[in-house]
């Protein structure tokens, strides 16, 4: 079995290596979060501790765990390097948490948000960082159950990692443009794309990160936080994009949770092309855009309430222009095809994205089921339960 995440073996950085390292694709993990519906009512159930243990039995210890909310699950994926190795991973770290599910009477559901019921207010899990979250925080812990996907690029030097944030930073809202997976929650369409990211946007260290002058000028940052209070440690910065406070990656964490193992592999394929695009930027000394912050976070807001429908500011380039949407994936493809093409990950982007631009995001997807059925949630939930192994 492929070692777990913790585990990932970095991007080489620095001087020229031979070819058949060269030949060698940057190492990828997955992060996936799903939120518990109970399997007769379709509404959120508050049974993570033991679905948790139960797919711990099957995946093994490392690759899953509980997260804030008792009605969530997170998959952890071993570190991949191709395309199918990858998805095959994510195909079987679904399967297993879905038939641990099962066993306690539930469905796993790949939703940024619960579509009927409330992840909370029942205590979170019984951990003592999220006990202390509790008591920091209050009420604004208990209302956090909403699901991600995260994904970790391995790149090796520090400096390195920290400075392609700046060139990876402008492209958040069109990837948060393109994974909108929840427009329900608690029953009601809230009339936005994700409604994760709005709720997740209300902790005080997440959204886009600043624009960063190096390492040092990160870790002092990150210690004025940890000092001010608004965060607990470093693993509690929670920016669209980061250096991984804990693995020699870059993590991008701007999506929601996606609807199906194909799309989710291909935007994690999509991501490391990106991260490959910064770290050779970084390295030619190409200079970032300096978005200004306030811009970047209302162009997330926008792509959060859109998606992909109209416009979003180019917060790629220096004058952050409204761009027409399919404009701003052309851009973004013309930057990442040559990283793709390398490693024969371009089919899977290029079908992702077609089908995307053809049959809508995940949270279209979901108001079209929602549609079809007379407006009865509880097909939603029924057409993204992921089938058990």
């Amino acid at each position: 079995m492929p070692e777990p995440l913790d585990a990932v073996t970095p991007v080489v950085a620095g001087t020229p290596v031979a070819p058949a390292e060269v030949a060698a694709p940057p190492t990828v993990g997955v992060e996936e979060e799903f939120v518990l519906a109970d399997r007769h009512s379709r509404a959120v159930v508050h049974r993570a501790p033991a679905v948790v243990g139960a797919a711990r039995g099957l995946l093994g210890a490392p690759h899953a765990t509980a997260e804030v909310s008792q009605a969530q699950v997170e998959t952890v994926s071993a570190v991949c390097r191709t395309a199918e190795e990858l998805q095959a991973e994510i195909v079987r770290l679904r399967g297993g948490a879905a038939t641990a599910a099962a066993e306690y009477d539930c469905l796993l559901v790949p939703t940024g948000s619960a579509v009927l019921g409330r992840p909370g207010p029942p205590p979170v899990v019984d951990k003592a960082r999220y006990r202390a979250f509790l008591r920091r925080f209050g009420p604004l812990v208990q209302d956090q159950g909403v699901n991600a996907c995260h994904v970790h690029v391995g790149v090796d030097d520090r400096e390195e990692a920290v400075r392609s944030v700046n060139h990876l930073r402008g492209w958040m809202p069109l990837l948060l443009a393109l994974t909108g997976n929840s427009p329900y929650s608690d029953g009601t369409d809230t009339g936005y794309a994700s409604w994760r990211s709005m709720v997740w946007g209300r902790w005080p260290v997440a959204g886009p990160p600043p624009h960063l002058r190096g390492a040092a000028h990160h870790e002092q940052l990150v210690g004025h936080l940890v000092a001010s209070g608004a965060a607990m440690d470093p693993a509690m910065i929670y920016w669209h994009v980061r250096p991984s406070p804990h693995l020699p990656t870059v993590e991008v964490r701007v999506a929601d949770v996606l609807p199906e193992p194909a799309a989710t592999t291909a935007y994690a394929l999509l991501v490391r092309a990106l991260v490959g695009c910064a770290v050779d930027a970084v390295r030619a000394g190409e200079p970032a855009p300096e978005v200004p912050d306030l811009l970047l976070r209302a162009a997330c807001w926008h792509a959060a309430r859109h998606g992909t429908n109209g416009t979003l500011p180019a917060t790629h380039t220096r004058d952050c222009a409204p761009t027409a949407v399919g404009r701003l994936v052309e851009e973004l493809w013309k930057r990442v095809e040559p990283h793709l093409s390398r490693y024969g990950d371009d089919r899977w982007v290029g079908d992702w994205l077609s089908e995307v631009q053809h049959r809508g995001t995940g949270s279209v997807r979901q108001r079209r089921v929602a549609e079809q059925h007379g407006g009865r949630l509880q097909a939603v939930v029924d057409e993204l339960a992921v089938p058990s192994a």
